[in-house]
Parts: structure tokens; sequence; C-alpha cells
């Protein structure tokens, strides 16, 4: 038995979501090893999302959780509280980055969509950037805001329309600066001394393209991109095994639909990988003052034995079951 009437009947008027929406996936199972400054991390992406936000592009946040620990998810809570997150998604199992990417890509209402994993902080002017990019370039896919050395092996379709477009509008070479490059290489685990090999090596270049008054790289990453919702439509549902596989078969889709893949010209998102900015030069081996326990521990055999170990304990409590 209904008494009365809704109030919602005679509100003539709802908020229509932005035209921008940006999604970020997360997962701190725990916060101890190495997931222990995870929480930190995950605190400067939503306070950076939220700080870059640029009146004339309005953007929606959207969180959606894998399964994280009561402290991860408190905080997240705080976030949509305070108004940093307006669509806060927490999920009872980890359904893992494929999964959280077919239910954000199919929920998010926005024209644009842009992804994160949960450890990108992003720096004032990565929104118009990579909007400059979908307004010059014809037909692009995913605009990635920042450059890195990437792979052309699903860019088959960028490639060949800029040898296409005419003299002057792909150029190979050593375009990218040291400090760009190491940037980013730092966070994926690389020391400076294997980075500075690979950025000399003679055979890899950067892949340039000049249009239109615009200067972009060929190649996006999945870690943070950004892409029209309409072509995501296509390419979803992706399947779902693992939590962290299979992310290049949206790198692939892209490519065989016929779309462009780029990266903005100056680095405007970086990877922080698992340690906040304050604490992100790498740590010091095997201090004398350490314990001896310790001091062992670092060393190169010992070290790979016990974080072989460690992979194999986590595997075995977060990795899906087949």
């Amino acid at each position: 038995m209904r008494v009365g009437q809704n109030p919602a009947r005679f509100i003539e008027k709802v908020a229509q979501p932005a035209e921008i929406t940006v999604a970020v996936v997360n997962c701190i199972p725990f916060i101890s090893g190495y997931f222990e400054k995870s929480l930190e991390v995950l605190k400067t992406v939503v306070d950076s999302i939220h700080a870059s936000r640029e009146e004339q592009h309005p953007y929606d946040l959207m969180v959606f959780d894998n399964h994280s620990c009561a402290e991860v998810r408190a905080c997240l809570r705080d976030g949509y509280e305070q108004g940093k997150i307006q669509y806060l998604v927490l999920s009872d199992t980890n359904i893992g980055k494929l999964g959280a990417w077919n239910f954000m890509f199919g929920a998010a209402q926005g024209k644009y969509i842009v992804f994160s994993d949960g450890d990108v902080a992003f720096r004032i002017g990565w929104l118009k950037a990579s909007l400059d990019l979908f307004d010059t370039f014809p037909n692009v896919g995913m605009v990635t805001a920042r450059p890195y050395r990437a792979s052309n092996k699903f860019s088959d379709a960028t490639v060949e329309w800029a040898r296409k477009a005419g003299p002057g509008v792909l150029e190979e070479g050593k375009f990218i600066p040291w400090e760009t490059f190491w940037e980013h290489a730092k966070s994926i685990g690389f020391d400076e001394e294997q980075a500075r090999k690979d950025y000399q090596k003679e055979n890899e270049y950067d892949y340039k393209l000049t249009y239109k008054g615009k200067t972009a790289f060929i190649g996006a990453g999945h870690f943070q991109f950004m892409a029209r919702r309409d072509m995501l439509q296509k390419i979803i549902p992706l399947p779902s095994v693992q939590p962290m596989r299979g992310e290049r078969g949206l790198d692939e889709a892209v490519d065989k639909l016929g779309y462009l893949r780029l990266t903005t010209e100056t680095p405007l998102i970086w990877h922080m990988g698992n340690r906040p900015p304050a604490t992100d030069s790498p740590p010091r081996i095997a201090p004398k003052h350490l314990s001896l326990m310790k001091r062992l521990s670092h060393l190169p055999g010992i070290r790979n034995i016990l974080m072989w170990i460690y992979n194999q304990i986590f595997r075995l409590y977060f990795d899906i079951v087949e």
C-alpha cells in the first residue's frame, strides 16, 4: 500500500552526466608489502584528477574498486562524500582489470572516456592536450597523455595513415627527452643504468607525427588513455580471465578497426607505481646499518627467491582460480 505521492514525481529536471567520464580502476587487497604505500598513491591519483579539472571541460570521476581492503574502501567513500568522486563502484570480488573495463565502459555516459590505472597521476593541462589531438588528427582511437617509447606492434593503422598523409608528417628518430623517458622507465622498475642503455639503443626510435600544427607520438598505453565511448562500445566486452592479463586485446582491436593510437607531445600524466611522489627515489640496497638478516635478504640471488615466494603467495590468495 502506498501513502501519498513520491516527491520525485514533481521534479522536472535531473542532473545530466558530463561529456567526459574519467574512469579509474583500483585494487589494494592489503596495506603491507608491495602495497604498503599504495593507499597514498591512490589518494594522490584522486587528488590530482580533482585538482586538474578545467572549467571549460567538466568531467565526472568514476572509481571502480576491485575488492580492496576495508581501509581503502573507507578512503574512497570519503572521497565520494567530499565530491571528488562522482561514481563509486565497490565490487565484492576481484573481476580483473578487463572485467572492470567492461563494466565502466558500458556504464560511463560521457562522450569521451578517460581510463586510468589506480597509480597514474594527472598534471594540469592533460585534458586540453588530449582533446586537441582528437580535434586535429582524423579517426583518433586512443590518446595517452604522455610520450613514451612504445612498440608499433598494434599501430599499423596509425603508421599507414601517417605515410599516406604527405611528406613531413611522420619522422623517425630520438625525439623524447631523456628526463621524460627516465620518468616512465623508473616507474615500471628499470634502474637508471639499464634505462640509459635502452634509451641509447641504435634501433629503437620514437615515431613523431606533425599535422596541422600539432605534434603527437605514435603509440598509446592501456595504463592511461582517452577514447570515444562509441568506439569502446564496438570492442567490449573483452574476455576477463586473470586480474591483470589481456589488456593488449584493446590495443589490437583499436588498430584493427583502423583508429589512430597517439600520445601527447609532453608528459602530462605520470605512472607512480607503488611509491608516492614523496618517496619516489629508489631505495638504497642493503645499507650497512641494517641487520644481517635484512642485508642478506637484499643479495640478488636470495632476493629473487624471496620475491618468487612472495609472488606465489599473492597468486594463491588473489588470482582468479581456474
